[in-house]
């Protein structure tokens, strides 16, 4: 038991930056386009639904990107980061239950 502690000790510092990253992913640059070129609320939210989340709950920008709050096919909610230019998706995470 000791040695997993220890052993859990010593890796927890290499996941933390990982975590960073993601979180930063949340708020990454998608464009250096003006926002006068940008897919409109209404546009990007289409293009979640053809990705896969066809309910859509709330769009709002987060730095350069769009940020959707919606739910998937099976009812899990969803934060999704897209591309305001091509509406791809940047990040995506996922709750595990069902709402």
């Amino acid at each position: 038991m000791r040695r997993l502690f220890c052993l859990v000790v010593l890796v927890s510092p290499l996941a933390l930056p990982a975590g960073l990253v993601f979180a930063g992913d949340r708020t990454a640059d998608c464009t250096q386009e003006p926002q006068a070129r940008w897919m409109s609320p209404a546009a990007i939210s289409q293009k979640a639904v053809a990705a896969g989340y066809p309910d859509i709950r709330h769009v709002v920008i987060i730095g350069s990107c769009y940020e959707i709050e919606a739910l998937t096919a099976r009812r899990r909610r969803a934060d999704v980061v897209m591309d305001p230019i091509t509406g791809d998706v940047v990040a995506a995470s996922m709750g595990s239950d069902p709402e």
